[in-house]
């Protein structure tokens, strides 16, 4: 039945089981209404003046869409104008097209929701420093309540990519290089996205599926080189630890191939492994562009009508971030017999099932007037700032330098991140996605899709201070402050040096503020498509702090960056150091805070930092015959240790580490051991300490990583205090992949390694796992619980 009468119809009865409802509309629509829901378009297609066009809508939305793309992040408009536009396009849906369906709209959401107005939290690099799974539950909470207030239903986050390779411009996106941080960290996220059900949360997006941290060269879209065993071990499973743990709502396909297999194109990923292996029953989309790059970046389709055949039967199930091969291209396709219409019938249905589980269709508008009221309240910025504080590492800190007296009689602050406020942001915030359009535009539109023309540059879309303003915060008014950029990010002019060093030479401390700007344009140095072949400071700026260091001045660096960086010579002879990473928001006051020992620094390195790009990759968790050169051991010029560790970060207190126990000393293949450890503060100052807990297998018949981590928890001690921290590990979670592919538990010793980073052990034991070689099946733990008592 395709009737034009929506009276009475079955699938507007909220008191229907949903799968009934599914089927009832199903039924009733044409094969362009059901084509219309496999894509979406841009907020900016629909409007005129920035207002919504009824006459573009005619042409666009007349047959319904799937969903609308970013109305708060790909626009100017503020909370209130976002979820006016967003009720004008569902009413319009609802009242002007035959069926009434109305659309999921999506937006961006890696350091906060992407929008005018929207709480700017730190890069995601930074809240994976902090190691505190409860706090970016909270970040991930906020983001729902905005996104809910404006219409939008799904984000497009988290990342949970294993970034392997520094080069890569989007490692800031990401929760680091160790697969179980990403997934301890990513599920924490996804459960204060989602909230309790899909209906009272926003649907995420975990991304990119899989394996696009590790390319070839560090090059966006390149080929990822990564053998099955280790593609399943290491990048596979914080993905699984989503479907499965957190029951994300929906995956990205990623813009790579593996072994020859464009990852929009590969049915062993989105079907066999995604969906028959883990159960995942929500919705793929594509990556922008995804379906149509299968046609003119990959080459395994002739046209667009094929790449939407090849996309579609590998598991894609929607075309993002506008109509373009899943249009006329795949109708035609269908015409001709070559996609068959019970395939787009079956993609169809999981849409329309979110649809009705998000309760788009009987909730379909917001309260425009109250919108605003959630975006970055005072409480929201307090979680920014607490974020910030605990994200930032402290790398040196040599004769106690830091922290700083407030009254300190004179103060240099120099470098071009300094005074920015622009660059203490990630390459998904608000400003620099702005920024990309613009550029894009500029560019002849380089993506071959429709840009908008009142879309301006926007930098103060909430407020935030410089770390120069953060600094003036803190000092005493008897403090001269003397400040000179030196440099900008890029390029070789030196020509504020002399000012910067005259400024160093009157102080009696310099605080250089260095690094990125991230971002997608040409000018920024981290970011999407910002992949870098040196990992030095960009620019002059590591000129800028020899020539300030040359003056004789104590030096500070602290880096406002979005990768691991090769900073030896800064390391050698600089006495003090902070990464900040991208800050965000309240970043200004959380360095000021480091600085001035108002808070002591806590976070821990969730990425190796090289010695050199030449070092690149390098990882804690190598395997037994990695991590050196054999047989010498280093490489000539230098050591093949990483420069910093992974789960590296000083304080200014000292902690001790005791008391290791591990109960039973024998375990069965089921069983759980119990493992704990005393810390301690042993130091003046109240400090957070990171206890992380790693494990190996003694012998196994694969190899096997020198060490995993397997559990860790973040704790505050005053001075002289000491807790207990619990570790309950479940022996399925040394499980591995045999010579056959089987997920098994081999029987064995396991050592058992507690310390303050991978490098840094304080206490190490073992316990044995008996019997004989078992599979492990849906009884596979992820996470090891924690308490501290």
């Amino acid at each position: 039945m395709k009737g034009n009468s929506k009276e009475s119809a079955l699938y507007l009865d909220a008191t229907q089981p949903v799968e009934k409802r599914v089927e009832d509309l199903l039924s009733r629509m044409t094969l362009d209404e059901k084509i219309a829901q496999l894509s979406s378009v841009w907020v900016y297609e629909l409007l005129d003046n920035m207002e919504f066009s009824v006459d573009k809508a005619k042409d666009l939305l007349k047959d319904g869409i799937g969903q609308i793309t970013r109305i708060g992040g790909a626009s100017n408009l503020g909370p209130k104008e976002s979820a006016q536009l967003a009720n004008e396009i569902q009413r319009y849906l609802i009242e002007n097209t035959r069926l009434g369906i109305p659309a999921l709209v999506h937006e961006e959401s890696c350091s906060g929701y992407m929008a005018k107005g929207a709480t700017c939290f730190p890069q995601t690099i930074g809240v994976a420093s902090t190691w505190n799974t409860e706090l970016v539950k909270q970040m991930g909470s906020v983001i729902r309540e905005q996104m809910k207030a404006v219409g939008a239903h799904q984000a497009l986050a988290p990342l949970m990519d294993v970034a392997r390779d520094a080069r890569w411009g989007r490692v800031e996106e990401t929760f680091g290089e160790d697969p179980y941080l990403i997934s301890e960290m990513g599920v924490s996220y996804i459960e204060g996205l989602q909230g309790g059900n899909i209906k009272d949360g926003i649907m995420a997006t975990v991304k990119h599926f899989v394996g696009y941290g590790f390319s070839e060269g560090g090059m966006n879209w390149a080929p990822a080189h990564i053998p099955e065993r280790e593609l399943r071990e290491v990048f596979l499973l914080p993905f699984e630890a989503a479907v499965k743990k957190a029951k994300t709502a929906s995956v990205m396909a990623a813009y790579h191939e593996l072994d020859g297999i464009p990852c929009h194109g590969s049915k062993k990923l989105l079907t066999q492994i995604l969906r028959n292996e883990w159960g995942f029953d929500g919705l793929v989309v594509s990556d922008y562009f995804g379906v149509n790059m299968l046609y003119e970046y990959h080459h395994v389709a002739r046209d667009k009508g094929e790449a939407a055949k090849i996309a579609l039967q590998a598991g894609v199930d929607i075309e993002l971030p506008s109509r373009d091969c899943y249009g006329q291209p795949l109708k035609e396709a269908v015409q001709k017999g070559l996609v068959e219409e019970a395939l787009i019938d079956e993609v169809v249905r999981r849409i329309l099932r979110m649809k009705f589980l998000s309760g788009v269709f009987e909730n379909p508008y917001v309260d425009v007037e109250k919108a605003a009221e959630v975006f970055d309240t005072p409480d929201q910025r307090k979680l920014a700032y607490k974020l910030a504080q605990q994200s930032i590492v402290l790398l040196k800190n040599q004769g106690d330098l830091l922290p700083l007296k407030k009254d300190i009689k004179s103060i240099a602050v120099i470098g071009p991140n300094a005074d920015s406020v622009r660059n203490i942001i990630g390459d998904y915030a608000y400003p620099c996605h702005i920024e990309s359009l613009v550029e894009t535009k500029e560019q002849s539109n380089v993506f071959n899709t429709p840009v908008p023309d009142k879309v301006s540059l926007v930098d103060n879309f909430v407020p935030i201070k410089s770390i120069l303003e953060g600094i003036k915060g803190k000092i005493s008014p008897e403090t001269e402050l003397h400040y000179a950029k030196g440099c900008e990010v890029t390029g070789d002019d030196k020509g504020g040096f002399a000012e910067a060093i005259e400024a160093a030479k009157k102080s009696d401390v310099a605080i250089v503020v260095v690094g990125d700007k991230a971002g997608l344009t040409d000018d920024c140095t981290s970011g999407e498509s910002r992949d870098r072949a040196d990992l030095n400071l960009p620019g002059v700026q590591q000129e800028l702090v020899e020539a300030i260091y040359n003056t004789g001045t104590p030096t500070v660096v602290v880096l406002v960056n979005g990768r691991p960086l090769s900073i030896n010579w800064i390391s050698r002879h600089i006495p003090a150091i902070i990464e900040a990473w991208l800050p965000g928001e309240e970043g200004a006051a959380a360095v000021a805070d480091v600085l001035f020992g108002d808070y002591n620094p806590g976070g821990k390195l969730p990425v190796s930092f090289p010695r050199s790009v030449g070092q690149v990759p390098v990882y804690y968790n190598h395997k037994p015959s990695g991590g050196r050169s054999h047989w010498k051991g280093d490489y000539v010029e230098m050591s093949t240790k990483p420069l910093y560790p992974f789960g590296y970060g000083l304080s200014y207190t000292k902690f001790e580490f005791s008391n290791l126990e591990i109960a039973p000393s024998e375990v069965y293949d089921d069983g759980k051991v119990r493992i704990s450890v005393d810390v301690q503060n042993a130091g003046k100052l109240e400090g957070d300490e990171v206890v992380q807990l790693y494990v190996r297998n003694e012998v196994s018949n694969v190899t096997r990583p020198v060490k995993e981590l397997k559990g860790f928890k973040r704790v505050s001690l005053r001075p002289g205090e000491k807790k207990k921290v619990v570790f309950e590990l479940s022996v399925s979670q040394l499980g591995f992949y045999d010579e056959d592919m089987r997920y098994v538990v081999q029987p064995g010793t396991v050592k058992v390694m507690i310390g303050s980073s991978s490098e840094d052990i304080k206490v190490a034991g073992e316990f044995k796992v008996t019997g004989k070689t078992v599979q492990v099946g849906e009884s596979k733990e992820f996470f090891t619980k924690v308490e501290v008592v």
